[in-house]
């Protein structure tokens, strides 16, 4: 087949979710003999036009210059683009900027979209962009051959919503292996005697609710905070939680290794993430052998099971951080399990390759 994958920034990924994501599948597919391009922005750091077999196109992105107006022209531009490739198949990623140009896209390649989360629930968002957002997923279901949801809440909600099937096929993740307690030493914390989240800072990411419980407990483990909070909630935080000693607000990492080593040797990892469908993160601390306490939703429930804690407010945070040593290797080991098995890539890419081949039949 021929494939094409748009919608992100490109790869190698340097960016998020969905650059990792279509860096494992694009590499994925071509080891299993198809044609694959990746569309990247012209200010990809990688500019080489093939990368491990994946072909690379490159498109004028200009939100360097103009925000997120730039957002909605390079993806015209990939658009286009497109149209004179012949695809078999063109998986789009997302919808928030593109999903306006749908009328654009090839009429010869069937169009297949993942309809990553509910953007329009985000809270960071004002009234008018969420209605915006709303309105640009009623379009991406409205133009595309096929859905894909990553979440069993979102495919749920896709069916309630608009009556349209989707095709669940979640994100991909591997288990960590390439353990090394001397990476987290910058960090002035000791092998599972610190408690930790990753996230954006974001009201929908529960971190208020978290470090609530945090503050609240009669816990002194250093509790670290990772994500950028040179922003207005961010600051706000940091302000919050300036004199509990305990709450260290890290900032932006994204040294993947470092990431998922302090995953690793943590006491208790946390998710609060209320918003959205497999969530990356949350697949990262499952396969880096994190004992997890989850935002208590559908979207998170699906994926972990019985094997996690789960919490709806700071109480619960703050009465499971008072239990003292906490540990559950059955919740560990069954969470691997689950990356090895159900969220391996191998997996997840044969699953992909599948939907396509049936629906080009």
């Amino acid at each position: 087949m021929k494939i094409a994958i748009l919608g992100t920034r490109g790869i190698p990924n340097y960016y998020g979710g969905f650059e990792q994501f279509a860096e494992n599948l694009s590499v994925r597919l071509v080891q299993l003999g198809h044609d694959v391009s990746v569309y990247n922005s012209h200010t990809h750091p990688y500019q080489d036009l093939e990368y491990n077999g994946v072909k690379i196109i490159h498109c004028k992105d200009p939100e360097s210059k103009l925000g997120t107006v730039g957002q909605f022209i390079y993806d015209f531009n990939c658009i286009l683009d497109s149209r004179k490739r012949n695809f078999d198949v063109i998986l789009q990623l997302g919808y928030t900027s593109s999903s306006v140009w749908s009328r654009l896209f090839p009429k010869g390649s069937l169009l297949i979209t993942n309809m990553d989360g509910l953007e329009w629930k985000r809270t960071k968002f004002s009234k008018k962009v969420q209605k915006f957002l709303k309105y640009a997923e009623s379009l991406a279901i409205k133009h595309s051959d096929y859905l894909i949801s990553d979440s069993v809440g979102i495919r749920a909600y896709i069916k309630d919503e608009y009556g349209v099937d989707s095709s669940y096929i979640p994100y991909g993740s591997e288990v960590f292996t390439d353990c090394n307690s001397e990476s987290i030493k910058p960090y002035n914390v000791i092998p599972y005697e610190y408690d930790m989240l990753i996230a954006r800072l974001e009201p929908e990411n529960s971190i208020e609710v978290i470090l609530d419980g945090v503050a609240q407990s009669n816990s002194k483990c250093p509790f670290l905070v990772i994500g950028n909070y040179d922003t207005k909630f961010g600051n706000y935080l940091k302000n919050k939680f300036n004199k509990k000693n305990n709450i260290l607000f890290i900032g932006g990492l994204y040294n993947q290794n470092v990431l998922n080593n302090l995953r690793y040797y943590s006491r208790l990892y946390f998710h609060g993430h209320t918003v959205g469908g497999t969530n990356p993160s949350l697949l990262e601390a499952m396969g880096s052998s994190s004992l997890i306490c989850a935002h208590n939703n559908i979207f998170n429930k699906s994926i972990l099971g019985n094997d996690a804690y789960f919490f709806t407010n700071k109480n619960d945070i703050s009465e499971l951080l008072n239990r003292g040593r906490i540990n559950n290797d059955i919740m560990i080991k069954n969470n691997l399990l689950k990356i090895s098995t159900i969220y391996g890539w191998a997996n997840i890419t044969e699953q992909y390759e599948t939907l396509f081949i049936k629906t080009l039949v």
